[in-house]
């Protein structure tokens, strides 16, 4: 498969026709549907369906976009580091993970960095824990940021970064819970309960609860909290998420309760093992493990 012609059929799936494609691509629609014909060829496989109106895909189709994409990502990522200055540290820096107050600490050293290299650029892709390995292992991030240890964390290297996250209840200030000051498990057996997703994966949350999830209330799952925060400000339920996340201030109509006995996460820069990184994601490392040294 053709780099180029990966693109032409990324091209047809984001416009759905094969004449605005071939416009988008600067070129006449024979030549464009012949190199699709010939990439179904290849492959063995209808890729896709060709309607009056528009063009859809198949299933495989669909499989072919998603990779096909990955590939071009990770083309142009390694592109842009060796064509990287010796002399002037340029590029990009390629992070992913979920929501987390870590962040900050992340983007202070990304700022302190950027004054002295102003031509580094970075991406933050945000995700759960499985979607966030998922590009490490591919090459497609550099670094991920990790509550917990990925489970096949012997094919990685990682920095404990000195914040760790506290768990707690977000709730509106008008709910008799407000009142306390902390939220103990029995506090939520009766309550409808909003947790995320990637939390109700592992069995801490319901340790912690001593109950098993079929035993609660559990009326949402979430992704990112902020959506979730919507809910809860409707009166749908309580999230059991993170601190620092939403603002419970002023005229925001929520607050926050930490949980008790206290939860708290560690937290993790991870990449992966023998990849070499690209000069600017080696720098920033290098300014993150200055950072933590300092604060352990």
């Amino acid at each position: 498969m053709d780099i180029r012609v990966l693109q032409y059929f990324l091209a047809v799936a984001q416009e759905e026709s094969i004449t605005k494609a071939a416009q988008s691509l600067h070129m006449t629609q024979p030549p464009l549907s012949r190199q699709l014909k010939d990439l179904e060829d290849e492959l063995g496989k209808q890729l896709l369906i060709r309607g009056s109106k528009k063009v859809t895909l198949t299933e495989d189709g669909i499989l072919l976009r998603q990779r096909a994409q990955q590939l071009i990502d990770l083309m142009q990522k390694t592109k842009s580091e060796i064509m990287t200055s010796d002399y002037d540290i340029t590029g990009d820096i390629y992070i992913g993970g979920g929501e987390s107050d870590a962040v900050s600490f992340l983007a202070k050293i990304a700022c302190e960095l950027k004054k002295e290299y102003p031509h580094i650029h970075y991406h933050m892709f945000s995700g759960d824990a499985d979607r966030v390995s998922e590009k490490l292992d591919k090459g497609l991030i550099d670094f991920g940021l990790f509550v917990a240890l990925p489970t096949s964390f012997e094919k990685y290297n990682y920095i404990r970064l000195p914040q760790k996250d506290r768990w707690g209840v977000l709730m509106r200030d008008d709910c008799p819970l407000a009142e306390k000051k902390a939220i103990h498990a029995e506090d939520l057996y009766d309550k409808p309960l909003i947790v995320s997703h990637q939390a109700s994966k592992h069995s801490e949350l319901f340790q912690w609860l001593k109950k098993s999830e079929a035993e609660l209330n559990i009326v949402m799952k979430y992704d990112l909290i902020y959506n979730a925060s919507q809910f809860v400000k409707e009166g749908f339920g309580y999230v059991i998420g993170l601190d620092k996340l939403i603002n419970t201030a002023g005229s925001s109509g929520l607050c926050f309760r930490p949980l008790e006995p206290a939860w708290q996460s560690e937290l993790y820069l991870v990449w992966k093992k023998y990849q070499v990184l690209s000069r600017a994601a080696s720098l920033y490392l290098e300014r993150i493990r200055g950072e933590v040294k300092n604060k352990m």
